[in-house]
């Protein structure tokens, strides 16, 4: 059994240790924003946040989210609104295909919460998710945007 606090709610998991934290939320808590991209923490589309850090779940083991305070997706909305940074990437258009985004999303939010105002190179010294629709453009337009909300 492996306890960890995901999105507020706490969770004691029947899964192997060495499990990929990406499989526990995706395959046995139904969180599905988070998304599998290359399983060797490469692209980014897993990232979520680890007691605040960008992480890359798909190599972090379940057994290291013992008793971890994780973040997804699906957790920075409050209520009916959007958290600061989701809307940002509303307002800039920033997805286009839209798969690396919750990723981008969570890394942005780690960024914001350790440099509340980046500048350019900041952000693309932080910001290493891939995204192969190139929309670099926009997701730093919405950092920005976000940084100012």
């Amino acid at each position: 059994m492996v306890s960890m606090t995901v999105n507020g709610a706490s969770h004691a998991v029947d899964v192997e240790e060495g499990m990929p934290l990406l499989w526990v939320l995706r395959d046995v808590l139904n969180l599905t924003g988070t998304k599998y991209g290359c399983g060797v923490a490469a692209c980014g589309a897993c990232t979520v946040l680890v007691d605040g850090v960008a992480t890359r779940s798909c190599v972090f083991p379940a057994a290291s989210a013992a008793g971890k305070t994780i973040t997804t997706i699906e957790g920075l909305k409050t209520g009916g609104t959007l958290h600061r940074v989701q809307q940002a990437w509303v307002d800039a258009q920033a997805p286009q295909c839209g798969y690396c985004q919750s990723g981008q999303i969570m890394a942005a939010v780690a960024l914001l919460t350790e440099k509340p105002k980046p500048t350019d190179a900041e952000i693309d010294a932080a910001m290493t998710n891939i995204c192969r629709c190139g929309s670099y453009a926009q997701i730093r337009t919405a950092i920005h945007a976000a940084a100012k909300a």
